[in-house]
């Protein structure tokens, strides 16, 4: 899925649109969305073939330096992206685990405000096809009272890039995704689970900018209990850290200085009968970001069999 354009835009507040064009370089984002899992995260479903919906908004007025103070440029950023994820878990077997694969497919909507700049402020709007990811390669293993999946897949630069337009869907460079997570019930009768999913981004350089953005490294994690037959309620959250620098002559600015973001909000999943699916509504609020945007996002996520 394409990361939300929360690229933090630092030290634009002096020079206008040139200077704008520096912060984006300095500041810009991998690919993966947090937020979009939490309970039982590392849990794939059995063999078959499920449609995933994945609908998100995005919200955030505080633009962060790298001390994780904030920046006078007055942001004001929107960003809502629906996304389908078609997953297929063949019955075959790959070291022990079930195997599957799958893709998925963004339409992103970005309004972006910066109010605080001379000459009046500068806007940007867009809408349109992100980045796609494809996963090959989705193992699933399942025991007694433990979960755990591991994948390997890569975002395709699809999208519409526009290296002046801060809104642009797509983001011009690949990305390659490894996942390995779990999740543990630690009663017997399953009502409780503790799950953690990581990710790992490596980065591509553009094809337009002479820029390569520094590796991620994520978690998402959830703690649920069942309340009834139908109903789990919880906590999700997530952590990110760029773990290497910067690379290129568009790496404007200090190139070591790295990005990071922790979120924390209430999780709520319903099964519903006459829908044969899984609705997860899920509120994160973000802290102790540096040098990118922070804000808070809202996921809601219906998962149903074909």
């Amino acid at each position: 899925m394409n990361r939300f354009k929360t690229m933090a835009l630092a030290g634009m507040c002096a020079t206008g649109l040139a200077l704008f064009s520096e912060a984006q370089a300095e500041g810009e984002q991998g690919h993966y969305v947090h937020g979009v899992e939490g309970i039982k995260a590392a849990s794939l479903p059995p063999p078959g073939l499920y449609w995933r919906w994945y609908n998100a908004y995005y919200s955030a007025t505080k633009l962060k330096d790298k001390n994780g103070d904030n920046q006078p440029v007055g942001l004001d950023l929107d960003v809502f992206a629906t996304v389908n994820r078609l997953i297929w878990m063949t019955p075959n077997k790959f070291l022990g685990a079930d195997y599957g694969m799958d893709i998925i497919v963004p339409l992103i909507n970005t309004n972006l405000n910066l109010n605080n700049i001379p000459g009046g402020g500068l806007h940007y709007n867009e809408f349109g096809l992100g980045d796609i990811t494809i996963e090959p390669l989705l193992l699933s293993w399942h025991g007694a009272q433990w979960d755990a999946a591991a994948a390997v897949g890569a975002y395709l630069p699809t999208g519409r890039y526009d290296k002046t337009d801060s809104a642009s869907p797509g983001k011009d460079f690949y990305t390659l995704l490894f996942t390995l997570g779990g999740t543990w019930y630690p009663d017997a009768e399953k009502l409780w689970s503790m799950s953690i999913l990581s990710r790992y981004e490596t980065h591509s350089k553009k094809d337009e900018t002479d820029l390569r953005l520094g590796d991620d490294f994520h978690f998402e994690w959830g703690v649920g209990r069942k309340v009834s037959d139908l109903v789990e309620l919880g906590l999700a959250g997530y952590a990110q850290w760029q773990v290497t620098d910067d690379r290129g002559t568009a790496a404007k600015g200090d190139p070591s200085v790295r990005d990071r973001v922790f979120g924390i909000g209430p999780e709520v999943v319903a099964t519903v009968p006459f829908l044969k699916s899984v609705l997860s509504l899920r509120g994160v609020k973000e802290f102790g970001a540096e040098d990118r945007s922070q804000g808070s996002i809202i996921a809601l996520t219906l998962t149903k069999p074909l």
